[in-house]
């Protein structure tokens, strides 16, 4: 469930700015076959990759760890 709405953040913000998954994978120098992975919600992103991914598109990561009520 957090890897979809990653991913749907991920390729919502990269169309908004007209860029191809190629294209965004050679800004943030991962390769292809991981941002495809990724926008659809498979695999496991290392925290290194994501931070590159968002850098280029312009978002934040943040991580809240809540205790249970």
């Amino acid at each position: 469930m957090l890897t979809e709405y990653i991913g749907n953040t991920i390729r919502n913000r990269r169309r908004e700015l007209g860029i191809t998954q190629p294209h965004l994978a050679e800004l943030a120098q991962v390769s292809t076959n991981t941002l495809y992975k990724l926008e659809r919600g498979q695999g496991n992103p290392s925290v290194q990759v994501l931070s590159k991914i968002i850098a280029v598109l312009g978002l934040e990561l943040s991580l809240v760890v809540k205790q249970k009520p």
